[in-house]
């Protein structure tokens, strides 16, 4: 018997957004943080520039170190493709948009003097809505709410007990986000409409 194993792009939303912030976290390597500044961070800008829009979007592409960029890609590969799968690439790519354009907004009107970036937001709404793919209808599942306690609960603490360069308002944006996603994806049999 002669099977040859192939690669399979099995997630296109995931990897495409994967490779962007790879891309985004080398341009920023590149040029010492001046296209992140530029692109891939959102911080209290002109709300008369373009730009300030676009980065509502885009600062979820770029990584302060390598370190910043690995620990969010391990888990958008782990989770991402089976959501993927669940929802369908069109949903995700939605979840993904949604995310950044709530914490690119609750970071400039609650956090002017803080720029954002990372995907961290992702990561969490990623987590929330991962807790949902056994949801049924009239239920909620245990792994939901054991994620909610441990994961957002930490990020409440810290938010508050520990000042460092972690966003912990987008992990806890991005967990809600998730969640509202999540719910709503699967409140009703056959929906999935955000």
């Amino acid at each position: 018997m002669n099977t040859k194993l192939k690669i399979k792009f099995n997630a296109p939303v995931v990897l495409g957004f994967v490779f962007l912030c790879f891309g985004a976290t080398l341009l920023g390597y590149i040029t010492t943080g001046k296209t992140n500044q530029l692109l891939f961070m959102t911080y209290h800008s002109s709300l008369m520039s373009p730009m300030t829009y676009l980065r509502f979007f885009t600062h979820i592409f770029g990584h302060a170190d390598w370190e910043h960029l690995i620990g969010n890609m391990c888990y958008i590969l782990l989770l991402g493709p089976l959501l993927e799968e669940k929802y369908s690439s069109g949903i995700l790519l939605e979840a993904i948009g949604v995310t950044a354009l709530i914490t690119g907004i609750i970071n400039y009107i609650f956090f002017p003097q803080i720029a954002l970036c990372g995907a961290s937001g992702v990561v969490f709404a990623f987590m929330i809505l991962s807790s949902f793919t056994s949801f049924k209808r009239g239920e909620i599942p245990l792994t939901f709410i054991l994620v909610v306690i441990f994961f957002m609960g930490q990020q409440v603490i810290e938010g508050v007990t520990v000042k460092d360069d972690i966003s912990n308002m987008a992990h806890i944006v991005g967990g809600i986000v998730g969640g509202l996603i999540g719910y709503c994806l699967n409140k009703k049999p056959g929906s999935a409409v955000i």
